[in-house]
């Protein structure tokens, strides 16, 4: 399933039709999940988004009391949109994304409908970084997405090394992928890939969680926090679980 969790419907409508078009390509179901202040307001959202919704199943849940790995888990929900209405909102729902098992992608309500013609995917030393792949593929196969790989432009052949096992898999498929090289090394390629896209007008950039956070990261954000600030285009964030996920045929 592909699971839409808004907070306010009145400017949640891009995301929705994003996200349905998402599930139709993918051939998964689409489903809504809404979080409301407290219990007391459940039934009136419920009402509100039957009517805006009505073919669609939906969930209303308490903020409060609900945890989203839980809820993707008991939904299986195999890709989660959430809505982010506000910008000094993204560290927080980061934070409660972390133990996500699937990938995510926190959606402004100021972003276009999702194109996925062309998808940019960085790509630097961390072993993690394969992770993205198979998600990359899908998009190549089921949403005719042309994959532009941007290579970390590294001193190491760590990140090289990651690109030539991505693209062994996406040799498997037919789909349209390119490889190029960045001019910024693996702790800043995501960055680049945001001005790369904006370039190439792109319509989606992969791009792998943190593994941990460190001092930094705590005091000014992790990198993803900047590159989901800057980004003007959807940004698929995949967490980097070495036991969930392996480069499969």
């Amino acid at each position: 399933m592909v699971l839409a969790l808004i907070y306010n419907p009145d400017t949640a409508q891009t995301l929705l039709k994003s996200a349905a078009t998402l599930a139709t390509q993918l051939a998964k179901e689409f489903g809504v999940l809404s979080l409301v202040d407290s219990a007391e307001q459940i039934a009136s959202r419920e009402k509100e988004l039957k009517e805006l919704l009505p073919k669609t199943t939906i969930w209303v849940r308490d903020s409060k009391t609900t945890q989203l790995e839980a809820v993707c888990e008991e939904l299986d929900a195999s890709f989660l949109f959430i809505q982010l209405s506000d910008a000094s909102s993204i560290r927080s729902h980061l934070k409660a994304c972390r133990d996500l098992r699937i990938p995510y992608i926190l959606f402004k309500d100021a972003f276009a409908e999702m194109d996925l013609t062309k998808v940019i995917l960085p790509i630097g030393f961390l072993e993690e970084e394969l992770e993205k792949a198979q998600f990359a593929a899908a998009f190549g196969r089921f949403c005719g997405s042309e994959i532009k790989m941007l290579l970390a432009n590294d001193y190491g052949s760590k990140a090289a090394t990651n690109a030539e096992r991505m693209q062994s898999l996406f040799d498997k498929f037919d789909f349209k992928y390119t490889l190029e090289k960045a001019t910024k090394d693996s702790f800043k390629v995501e960055k680049e890939a945001v001005q790369v896209a904006e370039v190439l007008h792109a319509g989606m950039i992969i791009v792998s969680a943190s593994r941990d956070y460190g001092l930094d990261d705590i005091l000014f954000g992790p990198k993803e926090y900047h590159v989901l600030k800057k980004a003007a285009i959807p940004v698929l964030l995949v967490n980097p679980r070495g036991d969930l996920y392996a480069l499969c045929d």
